[in-house]
């Protein structure tokens, strides 16, 4: 989902966030953390409910939080922010 740009505290914006529908688990750490951004659907996948509910460390934190890396941030750019690639 493409949005305003996020700045983080270290200059990255976040720009896109991504849930990657075949990774998560339903863990719901990131609707804990961000829980104006992130909701759970009725599969128990997490959706993207309003990306600019939340700031931008949040969401980082958020998608830090996935223990299986489903949530997938990207710069304006399209360079991946997190999880981070080597």
């Amino acid at each position: 989902m493409a949005l305003p740009p996020l700045i983080l505290p270290n200059g990255k914006r976040i720009a896109r966030i991504e849930v990657d529908r075949n990774l998560c688990i339903g863990a719901a750490s990131c609707v804990a953390i961000a829980p104006g951004t992130f909701e759970l659907d009725d599969e128990n996948i997490a959706i993207i409910h309003d990306p600019i509910s939340d700031d931008a460390e949040t969401i980082l934190l958020a998608a830090q939080s996935c223990p299986v890396d489903a949530i997938r941030l990207y710069d304006e750019t399209g360079n991946q922010i997190w999880p981070e690639t080597p």
